[in-house]
């Protein structure tokens, strides 16, 4: 069987490829879904990791080789600290053999975090990032789930459109757009942060950076959703006629606006700074659309990666500082420390909770043996609240914290994420004009969380604003 796959690839695969550079994409995408519904049928689909939300057990009741940190209600229970300090204290690179997502090591403390994110040479980012697989079908190929030299060569593509001269000429228009959606917020009664501010915020951000239709900028925030909390990452019920219908519609709506780009340009018209004109303009990514994964894969990575941090960050500052009163009057006295606060938001926040690389070959790390081809997960979420890094109380909200800018949340090394000098000015812009306009706003309820392991995020959260007097 293997020497018959091996004598037809060479025939089979071009004429995949000419079919898939010829074949719209969303009928792709159509096509898998149709036959995964084929397999579901047959019961030869992959069956997917569900967990059933009971009251998880107190981690001091449980011997360390029970510890699961991919429970995705670890962080809806609230139980997400201990847990983690507890891996820290006595276990911190620790293997889980027995999980739904299958077997993993935990990386928990900051400093081997950052070795492991340091180390691209040992630990491999392909071909995913999160714990569970892709959904089955679904299988993009993104630029931050590839080793260099690919991983550089594509990210190059798109890296101008966050360099310090163009983030310069956004700020304007974002401190306008946030301006303009501040100053439509009800004073003196309840509404739903998240929906008002943090998704309004960062789809118009998006929209920007796509060159993307701002009436329909609601589709961004809907897609970046879908996308980022598969059941198979998240431990969830599966709704593959969602994900599938998300994918084909993503797939349909940005090919028509590459193309439309890509003919602009061929009948001699300016290139634009947006995302898909820098991919357009650049040799090594010009054809993308051609390979539907690889271009659906980097089109997922750069929506989610500009709705996710951001997004969530917006609502975590808010609640920070109602969990927090006392650093809220030192913002008030002090506007000065928006800068630094923004770095404690991240920090404290931790929008995305890990990234998981691969082992490339045997490697011990903090006396623990991981085999060559094992899981690993760095825990950025642990990392951030290390005592041993952060040693003026990490579990508190410090606005003035001193070292809050060594922060893991937007990593380290070949993949740190190349979009945080915009994270942090959006959200220093959002706090300055805060702080123009409103005296407090006061949290209402608990605020609703994801259901994710990666993802750490709120679905709402109800608030009060305070206008200044």
């Amino acid at each position: 069987m293997n020497l018959l796959r091996s004598l037809l690839e060479p025939i089979i695969q071009p004429a995949l490829d000419k079919a898939s550079a010829v074949i719209p994409m969303h009928w792709q995408i159509k096509g898998a879904h149709a036959f995964q519904g084929l397999k579901q049928r047959a019961g030869r689909a992959r069956p997917i990791p569900v967990f059933r939300e009971s009251p998880l057990p107190e981690v001091s009741t449980l011997a360390l080789r029970d510890i699961d940190v991919s429970n995705p209600f670890l962080y809806r229970q609230g139980l997400w600290h201990s847990y983690f300090k507890r891996l820290r204290d006595e276990c911190p690179v620790h293997y889980q053999s027995r999980s739904p997502f299958g077997p993993f090591w935990s990386v928990t403390r900051y400093e081997d975090i950052m070795y492991v994110d340091t180390h691209h040479d040992l630990f491999s980012a392909e071909p995913i990032i999160s714990i569970g697989p892709q959904p089955e079908g679904l299988e993009l190929e993104t630029f931050i789930a590839m080793d260099p030299p690919k991983h550089d060569v594509q990210r190059q593509a798109v890296q101008g459109v966050v360099a310090p001269k163009n983030l310069a000429q956004m700020e304007s228009l974002i401190r306008s757009r946030t301006a303009d959606v501040l100053n439509r917020l009800p004073v003196n009664e309840p509404f739903d942060w998240v929906q008002k501010v943090s998704i309004d915020l960062t789809s118009r951000m998006l929209a920007t950076l796509l060159d993307f239709p701002l009436d329909q900028r609601h589709k961004l925030a809907y897609w970046s959703d879908v996308a980022a909390s598969p059941p198979e990452a998240t431990g969830g019920l599966s709704n593959t006629d969602e994900a599938f219908d998300v994918a084909a519609d993503m797939a349909r709506t940005l090919s028509l606006l590459w193309r439309e780009k890509e003919a602009r340009l061929a009948a001699g018209g300016e290139p634009g700074f947006d995302l898909i004109s820098l991919l357009l303009t650049n040799d090594n990514t010009r054809t993308m659309i051609n390979r539907p994964m690889e271009f659906m894969g980097n089109m997922v990575l750069l929506i989610v990666g500009g709705n996710d941090t951001t997004r969530n960050s917006m609502t975590g500052g808010v609640l920070a500082l109602n969990q927090f009163p006392g650093e809220f009057d030192k913002l008030r006295q002090n506007p000065a420390l928006i800068p630094n606060m923004v770095s404690e938001i991240i920090r404290w926040q931790t929008p995305l909770a890990y990234m998981r690389r691969v082992a490339k070959q045997d490697v011990t790390l903090n006396g623990a043996t991981i085999s060559k081809g094992d899981k690993v997960v760095m825990w950025y979420a642990s990392g951030n609240r290390d005592e041993r890094a952060f040693d003026e109380d990490p579990d508190r909200f410090i606005i003035d914290r001193k070292n809050a800018r060594k922060h893991l949340s937007f990593g380290f090394g070949v993949h740190r994420c190349m979009g945080n000098r915009l994270a942090e000015m959006q959200l220093r812009i959002l706090w300055e004009e805060i702080l123009k306009r409103f005296a407090h706003i006061e949290v209402l309820e608990e605020p609703g969380y994801v259901q994710s392991n990666f993802v750490r995020g709120y679905t709402r959260m109800q608030v009060k604003v305070t206008a200044k007097t």
